[in-house]
């Protein structure tokens, strides 16, 4: 483990540059901020930031960079400070004459220094675009998916193997990221809040039973591309995921083993048992040392060309995919409230208010004697007694008359 894990001490050392708490005092004796940096560079302000605290060290064509801007840094610091009698003393010197000229040496140097592409680094994906002026919501987004955005599709691809999973996963992704863009906007890492997304869709284990994945997409046209895909998706999921926060991301252990939700001594061991089983596959990576295999990966991983070309969609195209959905959900939840609301009232309205118990069915009944006496009335009976008792002349004296 001790091997193939290098620590950012060691390869600072031998990269020739100044240590992290040296960086940090060329850019404050300067009077530079850390976006003035990142952009002479050709980085992000959150890559400088750690560059100095020694978290990551500058790799390719961003070290050639950032070694000559230190270099135009430090060299006003040695030259020799001419005298000046019309200041108080040599603080008011170097504040007065110093400063200037160091910031537009430089400036210069910043000039002159070769920059890279947003894809030609790792470190970029871990950062964000450098601050500028007072934007809205939707440029601040728009900013951020512009970054992001390839070098996420890249990462997922060599995840999956699969070019439209690995576009669904980043557009997912971001438009998860819009719908909570408050909490994104204020994260310390936006970049890795949507990547960390993008690669829990990307693996979910729930995408083999979808008929559009059973079958492989097309492979790369290079047989060293298709060696490499394949040994990569031959690991494990979580072995996948740590080679590729360490070697594709180039994050460091700790926040590897953050990011996978493992401890350090944990994600240690996955990345050198993965590094293990990519050397047996890859031809290539057998050949270097241990501690060289990390580099190695990130250069395969960098120069590696799908079958296909990761185009994300634009900016707007997500943002406003994700709206339109956020409405369709917002209409259908409203829907079914209606419906729900409507039966429940139409149910109150004709359900009945109180219980009435079931009439039993009739049954014949044996063994009861006949019914003796007189029959029962009819209906004209009943209707010439009543007529009987209602004529005036009723009574004794009609059956008994007296003689008077």
């Amino acid at each position: 483990m001790t091997g193939s894990v290098e620590t950012t001490s060691s390869s600072a050392s031998e990269l020739g540059l100044p240590a992290p708490e040296e960086r940090r005092r060329l850019r404050e004796a300067a009077d530079l901020t850390h976006e003035q940096v990142a952009e002479a560079v050709g980085v992000t302000a959150t890559t400088v930031r750690s560059w100095e605290t020694g978290r990551t060290d500058p790799r390719g064509r961003n070290r050639e960079a950032y070694a000559a801007f230190l270099t135009a840094l430090a060299a006003p610091a040695t030259a020799p400070e001419q005298a000046d009698t019309t200041s108080d003393g040599p603080a008011g010197r170097a504040s007065e004459a110093g400063t200037p000229r160091t910031a537009q040496t430089a400036q210069t140097a910043a000039a002159d220094a070769p920059t890279a592409p947003a894809e030609a680094s790792a470190e970029d994906s871990a950062g964000v675009p450098a601050a500028g002026p007072a934007r809205g919501p939707a440029a601040d987004f728009d900013a951020l998916y512009d970054h992001a955005a390839p070098a996420l599709a890249r990462q997922t691809y060599l995840l999956t193997g699969r070019r439209t999973l690995a576009l669904k996963a980043v557009e997912r992704a971001f438009t998860r990221a819009w719908a909570r863009w408050p909490e994104v906007a204020t994260d310390p890492d936006p970049v890795g809040w949507v990547r960390a997304v993008a690669y829990d869709y990307a693996l979910s284990p729930w995408h083999r039973f979808r008929r559009a994945h059973r079958r492989q997409d097309a492979r790369p046209a290079d047989p060293a591309d298709r060696i490499l895909l394949d040994a990569v998706l031959a690991l494990p999921t979580r072995h996948r995921r740590t080679v590729m926060l360490y070697d594709g991301v180039g994050l460091d252990l700790p926040d590897t083993a953050a990011e996978t939700e493992a401890s350090t001594p944990t994600a240690g061991i996955r990345l050198v048992r993965a590094h293990a089983d990519l050397a047996g596959r890859i031809p290539e990576l057998a050949e270097v040392p241990p501690e060289k295999q990390s580099a190695l990966l990130r250069d395969l991983f960098t120069t590696l060309r799908p079958a296909a070309p990761l185009d994300p969609r634009p900016a707007a195209a997500v943002r406003g995919g994700g709206e339109r959905r956020v409405r369709l959900w917002s209409r259908g939840a409203l829907g079914l409230t209606a419906v729900i609301a409507t039966a429940t009232g139409y149910t109150a309205v004709t359900a009945a208010d109180h219980y009435e118990p079931p009439q039993a069915p009739g049954q014949s009944v044996s063994g009861v004697p006949p019914l003796s006496g007189p029959q029962q009335l009819t209906v004209r009976s009943r209707q010439l007694h009543d007529k009987l008792r209602a004529d005036p002349e009723a009574g004794p004296a009609r059956i008994a008359p007296k003689s008077e």
